[in-house]
């Protein structure tokens, strides 16, 4: 057992949790609590770290992976990032995104890319992966300076899905976006200055630009779309959230195919 917060291996996990740039290092992040540790692919387990107490209520995460190990509640403390922890964390492997620009969606039809540009908030990042699944997406690309996919808040935001949705991070995101292009991917970038998107047809195989939460697309990004959409809205409101926007045009988009 592990009992002091001071433990190399406990120093490493906690390094992990707070530094994007030390994951990609490393190639590994923490997720946190029985469902999300349940959701983890075999092939991507490296380490598990539990109080007795969550050992005794789940047993058989004794055979979850090679390294088990108990640590005392003063360290579980030290380890948590949620207001009631629920007595575990494990280290996992980064997953490589599975996909190609020209592959159809991981629900048979035509490809489906949510693209991210510079959103910051977690939780709207989690939400986004997650709508990506539910609309049977390809992949989500995500600029550099989006929030990283890894760190513990977004990936609690998922609930899951972080590791049945392919994710890119993109060091240059225009160049990905040329790309999909190249592969006879449409772009649509939501803007305040485009067309209804209600109008437009989402059939084919496309890719959807959703901006920070601030400020939109950034003029580089938008320069890449094929067409820019709006979503009508009624009353004074100008712009929603980025998570709702980019799920209503997700969602009409997998209405149009299902109606095809």
């Amino acid at each position: 057992m592990i009992t002091s917060r001071t433990n190399d291996k406990i120093k490493y996990i906690e390094k992990l949790k707070q530094k994007s740039s030390f994951r990609k290092e490393e190639g590994f992040f923490v997720v946190e609590g029985i469902r999300m540790i349940r959701e983890v692919p075999g092939n991507l387990r490296k380490e598990l770290y539990l109080t007795e107490k969550a050992l005794s209520d789940h047993p058989e995460l004794k055979k979850w992976c090679d390294y088990v190990e108990t640590v005392s509640e003063s360290v579980m403390e030290k380890l948590a990032d949620t207001k009631t922890p629920q007595g575990m964390v494990a280290l996992v492997r980064i997953p490589e995104p599975e996909y190609g620009a020209g592959e159809g969606a991981r629900s048979g039809g035509q490809p489906l890319y949510l693209i991210l540009d510079g959103l910051q908030d977690p939780g709207n990042t989690g939400t986004l992966i997650r709508t990506a699944e539910a609309v049977g997406a390809t992949a989500v690309f995500l600029s550099r300076n989006s929030a990283d996919p890894y760190s513990p808040k977004v990936v609690r935001s998922t609930m899951g899905t972080i590791f049945r949705v392919p994710v890119r991070i993109c060091d240059d995101l225009p160049q990905a976006i040329r790309e999909l292009k190249q592969s006879g991917v449409a772009v649509f970038g939501t803007h305040l200055a485009g067309t209804d998107f209600f109008a437009a047809d989402l059939t084919g195989p496309l890719a959807f630009l959703i901006g920070s939460e601030g400020r939109g697309l950034s003029e580089e990004v938008a320069a890449e779309a094929d067409h820019l959409l709006r979503i009508p809205m009624e009353g004074s409101v100008e712009s929603l959230n980025a998570a709702v926007s980019g799920s209503v045009v997700a969602y009409e988009a997998y209405r149009q195919r299902k109606c095809r």
